[in-house]
């Protein structure tokens, strides 16, 4: 199996990236709704990350290993409505509920991650 380096991971991400994000996705394609014209407004997110390692295990002998990520994420916004000459902004971002839920995720989990590693110091050899 070949493994491929890092630069290599790297540059197809950052393809996969590039090819699927598009400016459509942020606005999108007007539609009719009666006699109302909307276009849907998102806010799209993406990030990625790569790491490598090169070390000595006692087990397993040397080893090298290496990974990428990458995430993109859409969140409507709301819709640019016109009719006649008269265009709105209809908001229909959450401030509360489950918007709000999510949000904290990734503090409860670096909480959740803290006291696993406090119950591990706690624990005698």
């Amino acid at each position: 199996m070949k493994l491929l380096n890092m630069d290599e991971v790297l540059a197809k991400v950052t393809d996969f990236i590039k090819n699927e994000v598009k400016t459509e996705a942020i606005i999108g394609k007007p539609f009719k709704l009666g006699e109302f014209e909307c276009v849907p407004v998102i806010r799209v997110g993406m990030g990625f990350g790569s790491g490598e390692l090169e070390g000595e295990a006692v087990k397993a002998g040397h080893g090298d290993m290496g990974g990428a990520g990458a995430g993109i994420g859409m969140e409507p916004l709301g819709f640019l409505v016109s009719r006649g000459g008269e265009i709105t902004f209809v908001n229909t971002k959450l401030n509360k509920g489950i918007t709000a839920a999510f949000e904290k995720v990734p503090e409860l989990i670096e909480k959740y991650m803290e006291s696993r590693r406090h119950e591990k110091d706690a624990v005698p050899a």
